[in-house]
């Protein structure tokens, strides 16, 4: 039932109440003023009577015919008139026996006996076989001496005729006020509906009057219409890498993107041997990233942090990757020691990091760090600029390692089309207000054309911040920030990975994954494993992750000696203390949940401390009966995604940290709070024990949303967003140059 719906339940049942609770004063209130109005007629009736009743009290027929007078009311049942010992001296005929001289008498002598200055009258109201009736009596006296007294008795039934009147009249008002107070409004309402409708499709249509406050939503409803006759217009199905380059052919006409990240997607590496290796970084950005450089081609500038970068790149500081496919460049830039230290540990990821993470590590702003990340950002932001071949080229920039990048570009490139997309949470703006340069950084980040995060709720944060700290104006039709003059688009695009993912595609058959893993950890042939695939960072939740199995085994033993969580944990960061500090925590917590629960060669945390390469993390991702993605705050995640992506079996059950940007959308996982060790190691044991039907439907379900919002979508539409951006400021510059508009002319 819709709040609607429930509102308006909740008044018509009030209503109802309403209406019986004033039916019943109603009735009461009728009743009494009947009553109250019969008595006084009764008295008055009497009053008048009483002398001719005393003048004609001794005559018998005079009596009589003095009683049929008031008898001829049409209200009154009948009239009796008693003499001092009770006696009937005359009645009616159709006067009611119940209410003899003998009955009346004894309570009208109680009644006189206590007034001594005047008579009083006596009533009652009593039942009948005929229905209510008021019984009068006032003592009838000559001189001061008491004759007797006469009874006259009422019909008061034709008070429920008046309650009925008033009752239907009653409800005939409350069902008018009913039909008014709902009718009415629902009837403006449809009224309003229709003619905001009726005005939206004339502005849709180019006709009408542009008001203000349609813009917002025509804004909106363009630009989804124009995605989605794009991707009719390209093909109606999944977006793929050829989808993806065809797309961008079209718009930038094979234009090379430049993308500026810190972390290069191939790290050369000398080994102790003198060999030179390949490694692939466990990095959810290079996840993202590298496949759309596959497929569009163009120039990656990194920093060179492999001992061997240097001695495979040409004089240019260029190689090409991957390795036996040379699909796109690599552009290296080199950082001295003091740099990197102040740049990348310092103001990055002690003073940026924790900044943007509700993960409880207090942020760090060095002066020295804020020089280094100012300089190294000129440095490469001097590098990008070197790789472009035109005056208004689109430029991809990564992170929070390159905030101050987008307005020094900007600054060199006027007409460049930049994006940024910021992979990790913005904090609120009280938040953002801790540093000390939380104004530089925005007029940074505003340097840019389009600054895309992975939820609107960063979106609004991120405005929110600027609205506080800055001197700008909001556009609210476009969702942007104007400052200068220029404009700064901010946009949602949720990231995501390829689709089909190229390492499931090149793994091992499911069977042969397992048996190898089983083999690798020596695990028992009924044995089960959960699985963690993380940078060893503290915002990741390693360590509540490992509690929450030993809660689970504390509380569910028949997981104990069967049960086994692999941690695959990438060394990160591992000059800062605060990681160092984790990496301590997370050993002593292994062994001591192994200590614990552990016994022969059977351990429930096997902590894997090395880089792991792709195949390998997805030959653990296959193998696993579970895999736990516990974040305590994240931007997106992609781990959650790649668990789903490599589960072609439809087997597997995801545990997903509901501070993720990936619970968002994979809703069928279990959705956990990993703060939570009671409800997370239930969340184990349920998973642990899940039919198999059940894990298909989730999976399949996951699998789905993954396979259409895939990587080459993400970057399509931040692309074609770019490109349509840099079509509309040329035609705006072309019809602002002066120069122009005289050759025209």
């Amino acid at each position: 039932m819709t709040r609607v719906a429930r509102l308006i339940l909740a008044l018509i049942v009030g209503l109802a109440v309403l209406t019986f609770a004033a039916s019943g004063v109603v009735e009461s209130t009728v009743r009494q003023w009947s009553e109250r109005d019969m008595e006084a007629r009764a008295l008055l009736v009497l009053t008048g009577a009483r002398p001719a009743l005393a003048d004609a009290w001794y005559d018998p027929a005079a009596l009589n015919k003095q009683l049929d007078a008031l008898d001829s009311d049409q209200r009154v049942i009948g009239v009796a008139a008693c003499g001092e010992d009770n006696a009937t001296r005359a009645s009616t005929a159709d006067f009611p026996a119940a209410f003899g001289c003998t009955d009346v008498g004894p309570r009208v002598r109680d009644l006189e006996s206590s007034f001594t200055r005047k008579p009083r009258d006596w009533s009652i109201v009593a039942t009948l076989p005929t229905g209510l009736a008021l019984v009068s009596a006032m003592p009838v006296q000559v001189n001061g001496q008491t004759l007797g007294f006469a009874i006259l008795v009422h019909d008061l039934s034709y008070i429920d005729t008046r309650q009925r009147r008033a009752q239907t009249f009653l409800l005939a008002i409350f069902a008018a006020l009913a039909i008014m107070a709902f009718g009415i409004p629902i009837l403006v309402n449809r009224q309003a509906r229709r003619e905001w409708s009726l005005e939206l499709r004339d502005l849709l249509r180019g006709r009408g009057k542009q008001n203000r406050e349609f813009q917002p939503i025509l804004t909106d409803m363009r630009e989804l219409i124009g995605r989605i006759v794009n991707e009719r217009e390209d093909d109606p199905g999944r977006w793929t890498a050829e989808r993806l380059k065809h797309t961008l052919n079209r718009y930038l006409q094979g234009e090379k993107v430049v993308i500026l990240a810190n972390r290069e997607p191939y790290i050369h590496h000398r080994t102790p041997s003198g060999a030179i290796e390949v490694q692939h970084p466990a990095s959810g950005l290079v996840t993202a990233l590298e496949p759309i450089m596959r497929a569009c081609s163009g120039v990656w500038v990194a920093h060179g942090s492999g001992n061997a970068d240097r001695d495979t790149v040409d004089r240019r500081d260029h190689v090409r990757v991957p390795p036996g496919e040379e699909s796109y460049y690599i552009r290296r830039v080199w950082l001295t020691e003091e740099e990197q230290q102040g740049y990348y540990y310092g103001f990055a990821n002690e003073g940026l990091w924790p900044l943007c993470h509700v993960a409880h590590a207090r942020p760090i702003f060095r002066v020295d760090d804020w020089n280094h990340y100012k300089s190294v950002n000129q440095k490469f932001a001097d590098a990008v600029c070197s790789e472009v071949d035109s005056e208004d080229p689109i430029i991809l920039i990564q992170d929070y390692h390159f905030a101050l990048a987008p307005a020094m570009i900007r600054k060199r490139l006027p007409a460049a089309t930049v994006i940024v997309f910021w992979h990790i949470p913005w904090p609120n703006d009280q938040r953002i207000g801790i540093c000390p340069w939380r104004n530089e950084l925005l007029e940074g980040l505003l340097g840019s054309s389009i600054l895309g995060f992975h939820t609107q709720l960063h979106c609004n944060n991120f405005l929110d911040s600027v609205d506080r700290y800055l001197e700008t104006r909001r556009d609210r039709e476009h969702n942007a920030v104007v400052r200068q003059g220029h404009r700064t688009l901010i946009r949602p695009y949720p990231i995501a990975i390829e689709w089909p993912v190229r390492w499931v595609e090149e793994a091992d058959s499911l069977e042969e994954c397992r048996k190898r893993v089983w083999h690798d950890l020596g695990l028992k042939p009924d044995a089960m494993l959960g699985i963690g695939v993380d940078r060893l960072d503290y915002t990741k939740g390693v360590e509540e992750r490992l509690l929450a199995v030993d809660r689970l085994l504390e509380r569910f033993p028949e997981f104990r000696g069967r049960f086994s969580f692999a941690q695959l944990a990438a060394p990160s960061r591992v000059k800062i203390p605060r990681y160092q500090e984790l990496n301590d925590t997370v050993e002593q917590l292994a062994e001591h949940i192994n200590n614990r629960w552990g016994h022969g060669d059977y351990k429930p945390i096997l902590l894997l401390r090395r880089h792991h390469e792709p195949p390998e993390v997805f030959r653990f991702y296959r193998a696993a009966d579970l895999c736990y993605v516990s974040s305590l705050h994240d931007g997106m995640n992609l781990v959650a995604k790649e668990f789903v992506a490599a589960r072609t079996d439809l087997k597997g059950v995801l545990l997903l940290s509901e501070f993720t940007g990936a619970a968002r959308e994979l809703t069928e996982a279990l959705i956990v709070n990993p703060y939570d060790l009671e409800a997370s190691s239930e969340a184990m044991a349920l998973a642990l024990t899940m039919p198999a039907d059940e894990q298909r439907d989730r999976m399949r379900s996951m699998r789905a949303l993954i396979s259409q919002f895939n990587v080459y979508r993400w970057a399509g539409n931040m692309l074609v967003d770019a490109a349509r951006l840099r079509d509309a400021e040329r035609v705006s510059a072309r019809l602002t140059d002066p120069n122009h508009i005289s050759t025209a002319v």
